[in-house]
């Protein structure tokens, strides 16, 4: 697996960076680094070095705060609560967004589907910007440049029946290594809306953490055939390479 930064310039953190093509997946860790910006693969480097690299090209970020979306059916830290009633979507788009106090802040969004023994399928299980669809095709991550800073696309009716939750994953990228938490990061929520625009649920997070650099803000779960939200908002102090080993995903 690569882990490739090749996001598009975010609102909350107007950086300047080059939008880059993703090659094709192969059986590697998540350690095996591509440093080359848009085409040429290089030898592997660390997360650490490859997000160094990039953000020493990058101009000093400002700070513009984004205008969340309007919230209808908000629920709180730690309830869980039934997406659908008597109809279920074929699909839904989860959006997460938030703000950052610290321009340092630059946050990943990162999606794990997991099956009945709380580990990913296998190590493209894992959706993020540098791997942006799952083996079925039933989820893909997305870039807005609108109020919402990313986007999850998840098609349920194609989703492999073996995925009984995907957890939602914010992260502060380069956290551990510059002293960054959730204590810097501000407005992050989580909206659920199905395939005809509406609300099914949103979770805006009202606590921030000093002592977490990833933050676990929720998760969708098969219960007894009807899929549900859990509105988490819990974290650890791990980066991206420890959530993978959190999830099973394989990292060398």
């Amino acid at each position: 697996m690569i882990l490739k930064r090749c996001k598009k310039e975010r609102k909350f953190l107007m950086i300047q960076i080059p939008e880059k093509t993703i090659p094709a997946f192969h059986s590697q860790t998540i350690l095996s680094l591509n440093t080359q910006k848009v085409r040429t693969a290089k030898s592997s480097q660390t997360i650490l070095q490859l997000n160094q690299n990039l953000h020493s090209h990058s101009p000093a970020p400002t700070i513009a705060s984004y205008r969340h979306p309007t919230f209808k059916n908000i629920v709180q830290k730690g309830q869980k609560i039934a997406l659908f009633t008597n109809s279920v979507s074929p699909s839904v788009d989860v959006l997460l967004g938030w703000n950052v106090k610290k321009t340092a802040c630059d946050v990943d969004v990162s999606a794990f589907l997991l099956g009945a023994n709380q580990k990913v399928l296998g190590d493209s299980w894992f959706v993020f910007y540098g791997q942006p669809q799952s083996p079925d095709r039933s989820v893909s991550f997305e870039t807005l440049s609108t109020n919402q800073c990313e986007k999850i696309h998840i098609q349920l009716n194609q989703l492999n029946s073996v995925v009984q939750k995907i957890v939602f994953v914010l992260t502060i990228n380069e956290a551990l290594t510059r002293n960054l938490n959730f204590s810097m990061i501000e407005h992050a929520y989580i909206q659920i809306i199905d395939s005809n625009q509406h609300e099914l649920v949103s979770f805006p997070m009202s606590d921030y953490y000093e002592s977490v650099t990833s933050m676990m803000i929720g998760e969708i779960y098969l219960h007894n055939g009807i899929w549900k939200f859990h509105a988490v908002g819990n974290g650890v102090k791990e980066d991206l390479a420890g959530l993978c080993r959190r999830y099973g995903v394989n990292v060398s």
